[in-house]
């Protein structure tokens, strides 16, 4: 059952339960006899209108319709619906209690704000769940009550503030939970209880800032927490203990500024991410309790030294350093004497001092690590000394706090949110870390805006209907990382903007009225590392337009109209390694534009009118690229030599969702890991042949079926033997129909020798693949000829 709704769905096979897996089976068989032996009512089956339904597949699509509600005259054997982009509002009690039978759900971006409890109350046979891209705000204690199968459950970029006690109670097969893209600033005690074989939980992408000690209470199955892309600046040491499987942590893009001693003891931990955050020291016994760790992810911080890992840490096998001003002096020697000793790689180069600058750590040699004078040490020294030092905190009970606001002393955290406000409060605290003021009515903030509250890191200003930043609004932020002007009104910036912000790394400029890239207004942010446009008016990208942006690694573009892009948009950003344009007006590669992205590792050109990819479109970032997205564009040709120049390095390539009869050759693509050509109209003819071959010699889930010949239609390329007639397959053509025929007929002489009995049996298997294969192996030979004159 799980392999037919896997086929019908396009997902990704669910981890195995075989215990489940076989009560659906002795469930789901008893409904196909009713069809099999045409009992009455079985082949009645309901097609509520607007809908599209397979009654073969048992599936029910009605996606993009503006449904206001789950249609009541779904077939009741129905195993996979599809509700993706209606206007369901409301999901009430008993909302599926008509499909007892579905083992697949979706109801991506259907305007979902309410999940009532008991919702999904029947489906005991669910085993994926998709929720995302919706409104909802809260996830109620009885919202998930009936899901006793549930495998996988996605819940990302809705605005899911709060988690019930006991939302989680009733699923206790779950393996995913995915959370990312919400607005969870606070996990209380027990949020996840009931999760007896969770495996991997998802919650990157939120504001959280707080976790309760117990928030990951009971999680005894998990291996995989993502926590990267939230608030936290403090290391959650007590509450991480509570995860004693846990193998995988990643809590990269939070703005801590030091780990210290013992700070991680999670005794299974074998990689732990902690990059592009502010860490500006790092204990040598920060990992000590770690002992399985192997693997430390320390780059894209404002490390300038390293000491060696204490007497007793784990067995580390690499340090990535990278993107640190690491001062390769003779402070760093210890370090490299440890790691050459230990055999620990370090990834990474020197920033200084300036004959070592550039040089790959792993290169330098501990004798060349010299301090050059006496004078040199002290002063290195006495910076060292004033940059660990910690800001005091205020005494208890006297943390300042402007009124309609709530201050939180212990964890340095203000917020005003959606309180209404029309000015800026005054009177924060100075050791104020975190400001949250999203969803007030600002319009307009004036210079000077946030004076006395030099120490904040994050700053939200979400929603504040802000149409104007006067110059010199942000004066005095000097320790602001991340500052978030999402979803407002600005249309343009000047270009002393951020004056005053010279540690700004991240800004989020998405949904607001750009209707022009910034160009200039990035000037005064040399840490500027990603920079968020996404759902803008943006038409174009000119030369220049990242100009002071050199340190720039990630440009997220998705959902603006840009329609043409300048062959030096992109120069002044050497070190850019994330470039998303997705879902734009592109009727071309930018290859001309990726001349000087020489450190580009994923592009993501997904949804764009591109019809033609021209040869060797990504040749410019052939050495560094690794993902690749060109999936739902239309494309309907690729050039032979499309592909030429991407190699090994290449990890994931995307083309879903197009109008493709064929594809490059993949052969080149050695590392691929993930690979997607669903949803292409594949003529299974000779031309495909070589993607047929590629098929059978890679260890890949590759989704990639046949549209053309009519009865191939819905069949797995992987699958089909009519290639085995193409020219050069076979050394004559009179053994053309042999081939031809089913795997288990392909022995025909040892089965003469068996009896006239085995003969019959093999000559009924045999006469379908003829009836197929014998007249049309001329005909395809002669469209291969044809197709391949018209090429040239």
């Amino acid at each position: 059952m799980d392999a037919l709704t896997n086929r019908a769905t396009g997902q990704l096979p669910q981890t195995s339960d075989y215990t489940s897996m076989f009560k659906s089976y002795v469930s789901f068989w008893p409904v196909m006899a009713l069809l099999i032996l045409g009992i009455p009512g079985a082949h009645s089956a309901k097609c509520p209108k607007l809908c599209v339904c397979d009654t073969v597949q048992l599936t029910v699509a009605c996606v993009n319709k503006n449904l206001t509600a789950v249609p009541p005259t779904i077939d009741e054997i129905t195993v996979k619906l599809d509700l993706r982009g209606n206007d369901i509002q409301e999901l009430p009690t008993n909302a599926f209690k008509h499909t007892p039978y579905l083992t697949h759900l979706s109801m991506q971006r259907s305007n979902i704000r309410t999940v009532r409890e008991g919702a999904f109350r029947g489906l005991g046979r669910l085993v994926f769940l998709n929720l995302a891209n919706n409104n909802i705000e809260i996830l109620f204690q009885e919202s998930f009550d009936g899901l006793s199968s549930l495998k996988q459950l996605l819940i990302d970029r809705n605005r899911v503030e709060e988690i019930k006690p006991g939302a989680f109670s009733q699923l206790g097969f779950l393996n995913l939970l995915s959370l990312t893209h919400n607005q969870l600033v606070y996990l209380p005690n027990m949020v996840f209880q009931g999760l007896q074989n969770i495996k991997w939980l998802r919650l990157s992408h939120n504001s959280l800032n707080n976790l309760a000690l117990e928030a990951f209470a009971g999680l005894f199955t998990l291996t995989r927490l993502s926590l990267d892309h939230n608030e936290l600046q403090f290391f959650p040491t007590e509450t991480m203990t509570r995860l004693p499987e846990v193998t995988r942590l990643d809590l990269s893009y939070n703005p801590m500024t030091y780990l210290g001693e013992d700070a991680v003891s999670m005794s299974k931990l074998t990689h732990l991410l902690l990059d592009h955050m502010s860490l500006q020291d790092f204990s040598n016994t920060a990992v000590l309790p770690t002992k399985s760790l192997t693997h430390l992810d320390l780059s894209h911080n404002q490390l300038r030294v390293l000491q060696p890992l204490a007497a007793g840490s784990p067995k580390l096998t690499r340090i990535n350093l990278a993107g640190n001003p690491i001062y390769c002096s003779c402070y760093l020697r210890p370090l490299r004497e440890w790691a050459l000793r230990e055999k620990v790689r370090l990834g990474g180069t020197c920033g200084g001092p300036p004959h070592l600058s550039g040089e790959n750590l792993e290169a330098v040699q501990p004798v060349n690590l010299r301090c050059q004078s006496q004078e040199a040490m002290l002063k290195a020294e006495l910076e060292e000394q004033e940059r660990v030092t910690l800001p005091t905190t205020p005494p208890p009970n006297k943390v300042k706090c402007p009124d309609d606001c709530h201050c939180e002393a212990d964890i340095f955290h203000s917020s005003c949110e959606n309180r209404g406000h029309t000015k800026v409060p005054r009177g924060f605290a100075p050791v104020t870390r975190l400001l949250d003021l999203r969803g007030n009515h600002f319009h307009y903030l004036p210079s000077n805006s946030f004076p006395g509250i030099p120490e904040v890191v994050s700053l939200h200003l979400q929603r504040c209907k802000i149409h104007e930043l006067e110059t010199g609004a942000f004066n005095g932020m000097k320790g602001l990382i991340y500052l978030y002007l999402s979803e407002n009104d600005l249309s343009s910036l000047s270009p002393d903007t951020f004056k005053g912000l010279p540690q700004l790394t991240y800004l989020h400029l998405e949904k607001n009225r750009f209707t022009q890239f910034p160009k200039g207004a990035f000037k005064l942010l040399p840490g500027l590392l990603a920079l968020h446009m996404e759902n803008n008016s943006i038409g174009k990208l000119e030369a220049g337009v990242l100009a002071s942006a050199e340190h720039l690694r990630g440009l997220y573009l998705t959902s603006n109209v840009i329609s043409s892009v300048s062959p030096r948009a992109f120069d002044p950003a050497p070190h850019l390694d994330t470039l998303h344009l997705g879902n734009n007006k592109l009727k071309d590669v930018p290859s001309d534009a990726l001349s000087k992205a020489s450190s580009l590792g994923e592009l993501r050109l997904s949804g764009n009118p591109i019809r033609w990819v021209a040869a060797e479109a990504f040749r410019p970032v052939g050495v560094t690229l690794k993902h690749l997205y060109l999936d739902n564009m239309g494309l309907e040709k690729m050039s032979k030599d499309s592909l030429s120049g991407l190699g090994s390095g290449l990890q994931s390539l995307f083309l879903e969702g197009n109008y493709m009869e064929e594809v490059p050759d993949l052969r080149p693509l050695t590392g691929l890991e993930v690979i997607n050509l669903a949803e292409n109209p594949f003529h299974c003819d000779c031309p495909l042949l070589p993607l047929r071959k590629w098929l059978e010699k890679v260890n890949l889930k590759v989704r990639a079926t046949c549209a053309h010949p009519p009865e191939l239609k819905g069949q797995r390329v992987k699958d089909i033997h009519i290639f085995k007639s193409c020219p050069g397959e076979r050394p004559s053509s009179t053994q053309a129909p042999r081939t031809s025929k089913p795997p288990k007929a392909t022995k025909p002489k040892p089965a003469l020798l068996n009896g006239p009995k085995v003969v019959r049996v093999m000559k009924a298997r045999a006469r379908p693949g003829k009836r197929h294969t014998q007249p049309q192996t001329p005909q395809l030979a002669k469209q291969a000829t044809v197709k391949k004159r018209k090429v040239v």
